[in-house]
């Protein structure tokens, strides 16, 4: 005879514009988290649904094909929450598999559920945060190659602009963009940049109700690169979109260096800027780590160990 769970599923719904509000309250009360749970990137990226439960949003996610509940957001009670989602997980038929959990969080939620989940790490997810005056300013000995590299840039494209990103030259940086994926998939055909390309395009279309800012730098009116994001705190802004087309050397460079001096300009509160994850790849983390982080927010996920994993 098979076993029919008498657990009740969350209400879910997509995430929606709708839920920006009240979850970015919750999202303040958190303290340091990594750039999942910014709320255009949930927005942006994949089947993403949400739920507010015990003073808490619930989210429901799917990731690497598997479905996963990131932790809980906010200060309400956290222990009816879990409960919650391990009830729902149990209802759909699913592992309950916990994600996004800081050090902190994840001695939370062991001290909630003694020896009932396993834990585990994965480097490839950690972010890299940098402090927001090493970007803007390249000061100092360890920064002397990127300096160069800005310098550089600004001799040989002389004369080139910084535009912040409005509704006015969206157009072009979408035209600029699609340039991107052109030149990118001409250089690998495999490449698999279709979500990203979908999320972008979405991002600068609704950039100005999921608060987004973001420059482009261009020359004669060409676009050579952009980037884009959101605040993840009252301190620390995620940089989720930088793009720079082949044919300007050092475009990256410079885009860096350039966001970071105007957000500091505009936004005096800001500290750190999330330039979220590696993703495993090994040039990507050699990248990031050249930028020399001022510290990176080590994550990790659990299962509860009642429950069998597939890897």
């Amino acid at each position: 005879m098979t076993n029919i769970s008498t657990k009740k599923t969350l209400d879910f719904a997509p995430v929606s514009i709708e839920h920006k509000e009240e979850y970015d309250k919750l999202l303040s009360e958190c303290g340091e988290v990594g750039c999942e749970f910014s709320f255009a990137n949930l927005y942006l990226w994949g089947r993403q649904s949400i739920a507010f439960h015990c003073g808490c949003a619930l989210l429901f996610s799917q990731f690497n094909r598997k479905s996963v509940y990131p932790f809980p957001v906010g200060n309400g009670d956290t222990k009816a929450a879990i409960d919650a989602i391990i009830d729902d997980a149990e209802a759909r038929g699913i592992t309950c598999r916990i994600t996004g959990m800081t050090a902190k969080r994840k001695e939370l939620l062991e001290a909630l559920y003694p020896g009932k989940f396993s834990f585990h790490c994965d480097e490839g997810s950690f972010d890299y945060v940098y402090a927001i005056d090493d970007l803007a300013d390249l000061a100092g000995k360890k920064y002397h190659s990127k300096r160069n590299h800005y310098n550089r840039f600004a001799e040989i494209y002389e004369g080139f602009a910084v535009e912040p990103i409005t509704e006015g030259n969206a157009e072009k940086i979408k035209l600029a963009a699609e340039k991107w994926y052109k030149e990118r998939l001409e250089a690998d055909p495999n490449a698999d940049l279709e979500m990203e390309r979908v999320a972008l395009m979405r991002a600068l279309r609704h950039m100005h109700a999921l608060e987004m800012d973001g420059i482009a730098l261009t020359l004669d009116g060409e676009v050579m690169a952009f980037t884009l994001g959101s605040f993840l705190s009252e301190n620390t802004f995620d940089v989720q979109f930088e793009k720079a087309l082949s044919a300007y050397n050092g475009a990256y460079a410079a885009v860096n260096c350039e966001f970071a001096r105007y957000l500091r300009d505009k936004y005096p509160s800001l500290l750190y800027l999330d330039r979220e994850e590696d993703m495993g790849l090994e040039g990507l983390r050699k990248a990031k780590k050249s930028y020399h982080p001022h510290h990176q927010i080590e994550k990790c996920w659990a299962h509860l160990k009642s429950e069998e994993y597939e890897y």
